[in-house]
């Protein structure tokens, strides 16, 4: 039995640019496989309160028509890279398949790289109120040096250096750009639907769930949905919840085994097994703007 501060203390041994890779596996798949997995949810809802987010996605018709199989591919994605890396065959493999996909549609940098923010700072902040502990300041930097370099491999431009500037780039986005729009709530309304299915909350009532979700959910992020505001009642039942969650994990040693977000059977599209090149959207799929010939060859690249 491993003792439950294992995987940070190894942590702090590695070199957060060197051992970017390695140390945020120790915090996605060996201390945080849930905590990271819900963090990554939130983040992606995040972005669905910026308008030219939210409106393209509920154009494609992908967050509303196919959601399960949008939010498979989309994780599925992220864990070959995360899981792989991105010097190995199915890490670069996983990358193409992403940028081929983006590249169908006409989405800034500005865009791009506020995306980018929520996958550094979302699961810092989920950890620092619902994890069992705090994320230290090696693996901070190393997960963020680790989304640097993924941003690099999807040509996204003006990357910040370190947390402290993709925390302010991702407040200040939010600030400006967070407003409500009809298809970026359909896209949310839809995702929320689709996390109801997901035990264990499938055990539980759906208004119970969404309510719930309403609770972990910021008032600003509310208002640019036009979700109601949770009572004081709620947030303090539901979040004390996650802070009891919380207190006995402490109790439980460490994972000696990574744990994939594969694993957890949420991802049901291909049960039979799948090929990262036949994960995603297609030209024959897309119903958003298109990018011109040039620049889709440009940001696949």
């Amino acid at each position: 039995m491993l003792p439950r501060n294992h995987w940070a203390r190894r942590s702090e041994r590695l070199d957060p640019v060197r051992d970017s890779h390695e140390i945020s596996l120790h915090v996605s798949a060996y201390d945080f496989p849930w905590d990271n997995l819900q963090a990554l949810s939130f983040a992606l809802f995040r972005t669905y309160a910026v308008p030219s987010i939210g409106r393209l996605l509920d154009q494609t018709g992908e967050f509303t028509d196919r959601v399960q199989k949008r939010y498979d591919d989309t994780g599925l994605l992220l864990e070959e890279v995360q899981r792989h890396g991105l010097d190995s065959r199915r890490g670069r493999s996983a990358v193409r398949r992403v940028n081929q996909m983006h590249a169908m549609y006409d989405i800034s940098n500005e865009d791009f790289r506020y995306v980018l923010a929520t996958f550094v700072v979302v699961p810092k902040r989920w950890m620092d109120d619902h994890g069992f502990r705090t994320m230290t300041p090696n693996e901070i930097a190393a997960t963020t040096n680790y989304y640097i370099e993924l941003g690099r491999h999807m040509n996204i431009k003006d990357i910040p250096g370190d947390y402290a500037g993709f925390e302010q780039l991702l407040d200040d986005y939010e600030r400006e750009h967070f407003a409500f729009d009809e298809g970026g709530r359909r896209v949310a309304d839809s995702t929320l639907d689709l996390m109801t299915t997901f035990p264990p909350n499938s055990w539980a009532p759906k208004w119970a769930v969404k309510r719930f979700a309403y609770s972990l959910m910021d008032e600003p992020l509310l208002r640019a949905f036009r979700y109601p505001v949770p009572t004081r009642a709620e947030r303090w039942f539901f979040r004390g919840a996650m802070r009891v969650r919380a207190r006995l994990l402490r109790l439980f040693p460490a994972r000696s085994k990574p744990k994939w977000v594969s694993t957890y059977g949420y991802y049901r599209t291909y049960p039979a097994g799948y090929e990262i090149g036949d994960l995603g959207t297609f030209h024959h799929d897309a119903h958003g703007p298109l990018r011109s010939t040039s620049e889709q060859g440009e940001a696949a690249s």
